[in-house]
């Protein structure tokens, strides 16, 4: 596994029955021959006893199961860096259900905000009324953050 030029590996977790590795850098996670900046990791986990880690992408993306032999060094810098990405959040409740507006960026002093609105079960995202709430949190927030 190659990284991008300037980047390191600070934590890894080999592949179970096949070469190859899971590793994080301080930009992004190296998964599935993919890179994922933090801003796009949702969520990490592991199953200890089927030995599988999960990773999630931010929205709708891909999901990633990987038997892998102990990430513990790995998940601590997954939490790590997923958390000092997030640069707000929002909750914003609805006629049904919530959302979040979430605003992530990505590290090595990249001063890009990507945002992101995550709805929960109960939610409807067609909804005009959803549409409308959701509109008003996303640009009340942007203007909090002067990201116009």
């Amino acid at each position: 596994m190659s990284v991008a030029t300037g980047e390191r590996v600070l934590a890894s977790a080999p592949l179970i029955g096949g070469e190859g590795v899971v590793a994080g850098t301080r930009e992004a996670l190296y998964v599935a021959d993919r890179r994922l900046p933090w801003e796009q990791v949702e969520a990490a986990s592991w199953d200890q006893d089927s030995s599988v880690l999960t990773v999630s992408e931010v929205g709708a993306g891909a999901v990633h199961r990987l038997a892998v032999d102990s990430p513990v060094r790995l998940l601590q810098l997954v939490r790590e860096r997923v958390t000092a990405s997030v640069v707000l959040q929002r909750a914003v409740p609805l006629p049904l259900g919530s959302a979040r507006v979430v605003a992530r960026r990505a590290g090595g002093g990249n001063r890009d905000v990507t945002w992101f609105v995550e709805y929960d079960a109960l939610a409807d995202p067609d909804d005009p009324a959803v549409v409308a709430l959701v509109r008003a949190a996303l640009a009340s927030a942007r203007d909090d953050l002067g990201d116009a």
